[in-house]
């Protein structure tokens, strides 16, 4: 026989005194500081205690009470966990199903074959073995936190692309109304050490999308799409490629020398860049454009001035929103979920670079116009590499505009 009664606990309730009141049978109402009640039975097994919820004393009566509290002191001794058992009734996956899940939606939208799949195999190696069989509803900061804190300074690139996918994971669960709130991530950024030299990458697009995303920017033509195409064929920066005037250009030599006036010509040098056949076509085209009142190949619509860094941005977010409502993916920077930028063209043609062509470092670093941080090498090397860049700059535009086929990898001379 319980010790408590109806007309007791309705008074008890009432009186919203704080407190723990059992009934017996380790079932016991438990009133909060804040006037919260809820039934909860305590249970033990192989010698560790757990409360176990079994609802709110507002919707649950007494006699509910004691029938859920049975049947979970039924399944304790059985060896069933209660709470797993809810969980699976109530259709809440774990973790690491909804990451499955999660994965299965979005890798249609991903056509970097890496990328879909070390998507999983990085929650595979870390997330999971701390909280992959965890109801995806009950996995908390603090355990999220420490899984990025046992890598967070020894592969701080690893951890943070590992906290990103652990945060889609979660927020999707919240959309599909598995949880009711995200992770709370200023509050997890706080709690970890700072990570030195961390690097602020442009959001980029893969080097496999750079040939769909050039034929869509050129279904259309205005001068800030043909300054975007110029910017991606060049590998140059915004501001060079924005200032760029007809004077700078030598059609015959096929070169185009930037200056470094206004601001342009980074590290106060010229940087020379050959003008492969593709971006000899985007300056035909750009003559359409040309005024009398200017030198610059792309002017801006104000007189005598450039195009605004946020124009070329536009474009593709215009291109990006585009897709989307076509119920496509868009032109995302897959690791860190946002839409590509200018700048971050450079990061793809790097890439391109890097993994399917043989020319040397040094080589793809003049073209990217970085200085050279060895002094060593500098004393001894002054070279541009602007014969070895001609070739690099012709295969990289052939392969923008697709005229490469997609599975040639250019070599070097």
């Amino acid at each position: 026989m319980g010790k408590l009664t109806a007309t007791g606990l309705k008074a008890t309730l009432q009186a919203k005194a704080p407190g723990r009141y059992g009934d017996g049978d380790g079932l016991a109402l438990l009133i909060g500081r804040t006037g919260a009640a809820s039934w909860v039975v305590r249970v033990q097994k192989d010698g560790k205690r757990r409360d176990i919820g079994v609802g709110s004393a507002g919707k649950v009566p007494l006699k509910l009470a004691r029938e859920r509290s049975a049947l979970v002191r039924s399944q304790v001794e059985a060896g069933i966990d209660p709470v797993a058992e809810r969980r699976k009734a109530a259709g809440v996956p774990t973790f690491r199903e909804a990451a499955a899940i999660v994965h299965a939606e979005h890798k249609v939208g991903w056509k970097n074959g890496k990328h879909r799949d070390q998507w999983l195999a990085t929650l595979d190696a870390y997330a999971f073995p701390a909280f992959g069989d965890v109801a995806v509803s009950l996995v908390g900061a603090p355990a999220v936190r420490d899984v990025l804190a046992s890598i967070w300074l020894t592969k701080p690139e690893t951890a943070r692309r590992l906290r990103q996918r652990i945060r889609t994971v979660i927020d999707w669960a919240v959309a599909k109304g598995y949880r009711e709130t995200s992770l709370a991530m200023p509050v997890i950024d706080k709690a970890l050490p700072k990570q030195r030299g961390k690097a602020e990458h442009h959001p980029s697009l893969p080097h496999a999308e750079a040939p769909v995303f050039m034929a869509d920017l050129r279904n259309s033509e205005t001068v800030a799409r043909l300054a975007l195409e110029a910017l991606i064929l060049t590998a140059v920066r915004s501001g060079d490629v924005r200032g760029m005037k007809w004077s700078e250009v030598d059609l015959d030599e096929g070169l185009w020398r930037i200056t470094v006036e206004d601001g342009r010509g980074k590290n106060g040098r010229v940087h020379v860049v050959p003008l492969s056949p593709e971006l000899m076509d985007v300056l035909e085209r750009a003559r359409v454009h040309k005024r009398g009142d200017t030198d610059l190949v792309f002017p801006g619509t104000k007189r005598g001035q450039t195009l605004s860094d946020m124009t070329l941005s536009k474009v593709v977010k215009s291109m990006h929103a585009a897709e989307v409502k076509a119920g496509r993916a868009g032109y995302m920077d897959p690791e860190q979920g946002r839409v590509a930028v200018p700048h971050g063209f450079r990061s793809t043609f790097a890439d391109w670079v890097n993994e399917q062509t043989n020319f040397p470092r040094e080589v793809r670093e003049a073209a990217l116009a970085h200085v050279n941080q060895n002094k060593a090498e500098v004393a001894y090397s002054r070279t541009d590499y602007l014969e070895k860049r001609r070739p690099l700059m012709d295969a990289w535009a052939a392969y923008c505009v697709g005229a490469s086929g997609g599975n040639v990898v250019w070599m070097s001379k």
